[in-house]
């Protein structure tokens, strides 16, 4: 969540025009450690919710990676847009996750209903 604010704290200073490094020194990550970060996400059993920081991280990746290289300069309306879908998104698994009921046995046996 950390990495994902930072990134897009700096898509926004960017399109305002304040370079500020800091946020990249700090939140970059690059394709290696997030491929890390996405088995870790599977190993540790995360849910979908956790992982939509790591897909916005993916998309806005892919984004930059297209506009640095072919130089198309799209400008701040589809990071806008991928801001505003991924909030959506993980507003959405979020409260699906919340109402998600579990039953999970404690070890008296019992089943703990958990939400």
């Amino acid at each position: 969540m950390v990495l994902a604010l930072c990134y897009v704290a700096n898509t926004f200073l960017w399109f305002s025009g304040i370079d500020l490094p800091l946020f990249s020194y700090i939140g970059s990550i690059s394709f290696i450690p997030l491929i890390y970060l996405y088995i870790s996400s599977y190993v540790f059993e995360f849910c979908e919710y956790h992982r939509m920081f790591l897909h916005y991280i993916v998309a806005d990746n892919i984004l930059s990676i297209i506009d640095y290289y072919f130089n198309i300069g799209f400008g701040p309306v589809p990071y806008i847009v991928i801001i505003c879908i991924s909030l959506f998104l993980i507003l959405y698994l979020h409260q699906k996750e919340r109402r998600n009921v579990k039953g999970i046995k404690t070890t008296s046996g019992k089943v703990d209903r958990r939400y």
